[in-house]
């Protein structure tokens, strides 16, 4: 049985009216922890004009393909989705591949604060000058919680693994101009989410 995520099921439409205005001249795209696969499917079958590279860690590769298998018998147009990558952020090499946008949902607080730094480091080398750089989710402000929900999410999160939790926008923003992007816009999302856009300069 292929693997499922309701909150991909969830929130993928209102993912894809942000992402879709913003993604309309890239071409080829990087997606950093795919996870069950879910919005690749979704969102490449809507912006069939992007290769879409799909890429996790070891584990995830399995489900990612069976969402693929599923979508093609099911008559949906994916081959514009490449076949999952293996991708670790701390892996010593990244996948060889030169893209002109990255994308990535529900990552960043699972992420250690070291994992969050390498992402930074590495990820925007793969971007061509101008490329679009996305992250989805939740996100603290001035070392505040945005919610209650957001509060109960992050003990939740450090409860599970005391390496993750909900980075504050300030300390991702910082990582990101200091890697050569530029903040374009921070979009307020439903369940106290967020879409954050930078762009390489």
């Amino acid at each position: 049985m292929k693997p499922y995520s309701e909150s991909c099921e969830q929130n993928k439409a209102v993912i894809l009216q942000i992402i879709k205005p913003l993604l309309i001249k890239q071409t080829s795209l990087l997606e950093i922890g795919s996870g069950t696969g879910q919005h690749a499917v979704y969102f490449a079958t809507a912006m069939a004009h992007i290769q879409w590279h799909t890429s996790d860690r070891k584990e995830s590769l399995a489900g990612i393909n069976q969402w693929l298998d599923y979508a093609r018998e099911n008559k949906m147009n994916v081959s514009n989705v490449q076949p999952p990558l293996l991708l670790d952020v701390m892996q010593e090499n990244w996948p060889e591949l030169s893209v002109d946008a990255i994308f990535s949902a529900n990552t960043l607080h699972i992420m250690s604060v070291n994992e969050v730094e390498t992402l930074f480091k590495q990820a925007p080398k793969l971007l061509q000058k101008g490329g679009v750089f996305l992250i989805y989710g939740p996100f603290n402000y001035q070392g505040q919680y945005s919610s209650e929900s957001n509060r109960q999410f992050d003990i939740w999160l450090k409860s599970r693994n005391p390496n993750s939790c909900i980075k504050d926008f300030s300390f991702v923003d910082d990582l990101a101009q200091n890697n050569g992007l530029k903040l374009q816009a921070d979009y307020e999302m439903p369940a106290n989410n967020r879409i954050l856009f930078w762009q390489k300069i």
